[in-house]
């Protein structure tokens, strides 16, 4: 009974080693990132001479060669890869976002294969600087101008600027107290594995004017354009009083019975 227990329990650790090994050895597999509408080009790094080359992409076949044989692509990769039957390299041109997934090398001349893992990343598009109060806080946020959804959990945030909390933040948003140098330049950058982007603002920008709230202006702004037209509706009717004052003067004519 102990035996059997023994055995068995030795068996389980030997299938769990087993299964662990396996996964391992399928998760082995190289990173490859690249850019939307960009090529690629994924490289074996084996020194050993081919005589056949399949390239797959999962299980569907992307091009094949046999040696005193032409190459053979299939859709949808027609027309837009080439493979170097020397080095086994294989590029792949136009990419578009489907073209992310695992791809895999065989040939007799190996003793296993090669696989990569593509990333198709869109590029960082333009980015915006926005800024808030929030109490005693000026908060600045660094968000991109549209949409952007192509793999986010690669991008990264760095800023700069000459205050010291720039130097430790990786996050999309940055603080700073009402006594910070308003003057400086604070600049965002996002970058992932394949593009980078940075927009940057003035902090005092972000504040109201000193010399005039901000909130007033438009009141200010109307009370000019009041007293303007005011002042334009009295320089007007004396323009006109004079005026007709000059035209009867000039219709009544001389006085009769005056000699010059």
């Amino acid at each position: 009974m102990v035996l059997g227990s023994g055995t068995g329990w030795a068996l389980g650790v030997l299938l769990v080693y087993l299964l662990l090994r396996l996964d391992s050895i399928s998760c082995n597999f190289q990173q490859v990132y690249a850019t939307v509408n960009d090529s690629v080009t994924f490289h074996p790094a084996s020194h050993t001479p081919f005589q056949e080359i399949l390239w797959k992409k999962q299980k569907n076949k992307v091009i094949e060669w046999e040696e005193n044989s032409e190459f053979k692509a299939f859709p949808p990769f027609k027309d837009r890869v080439h493979l170097d039957p020397v080095s086994g390299n294989l590029t792949i041109f136009n990419l578009t976002s489907s073209d992310e997934d695992e791809y895999e090398m065989e040939s007799p001349s190996l003793t296993g294969t090669i696989k990569f893992y593509l990333f198709v990343i869109e590029p960082i598009p333009p980015l915006t600087l926005t800024c808030s109060l929030t109490g005693q806080n000026i908060m600045v946020q660094c968000e991109t101008v549209e949409h952007y959804d192509s793999h986010p959990d690669l991008l990264t945030y760095a800023w700069d600027c000459p205050s010291e909390q720039c130097k430790n933040n990786s996050g999309p948003e940055m603080y700073f107290d009402m006594e910070s140098d308003r003057s400086q330049k604070i600049q965002c950058v996002v970058s992932n594995k394949v593009s980078k982007s940075t927009s940057s603002i003035i902090l005092e920008t972000c504040l109201p004017s000193t010399g005039v709230p901000r909130d007033r202006l438009p009141m200010i702004l109307l009370s000019i354009a009041y007293v303007g037209l005011i002042a334009a509706t009295v320089l007007l009717h004396s323009f006109f009083e004079r005026y007709r004052r000059d035209l009867r003067t000039r219709e009544a004519g001389p006085q009769p019975g005056r000699r010059r």
